[in-house]
């Protein structure tokens, strides 16, 4: 199935799925608080200005996120005062 042949709910549903898998994986390796949001947070927050990626792109940066690429996200966000 392409990107151009899944509904919107199809596309959302996968991403939170990946964004589960991710969390869950950081969980595996110590970080307990961690949820699918706050995986999709830290990704989707270098799309603001730019707008939305490739689906291919999104997938990616999904699944390459490193624990601590994560964690200087959620710092930065502290210091700005944004709720994670």
């Amino acid at each position: 199935m392409t990107e151009e042949e899944m509904t919107e709910q199809q596309l959302n549903e996968a991403i939170e799925g990946l964004c589960r898998s991710k969390a869950e994986e950081f969980r595996l390796i110590g970080y307990e608080q961690v949820t699918g949001a706050d995986i999709w947070e830290c990704v989707s927050y270098k799309y603001e200005k730019s707008g939305p990626p490739p689906l291919h792109q999104l997938v990616n940066d999904i699944l390459s996120l490193k624990a601590t690429q994560f964690m200087n996200y959620m710092t930065i966000s502290a210091y700005r005062g944004s709720p994670f």
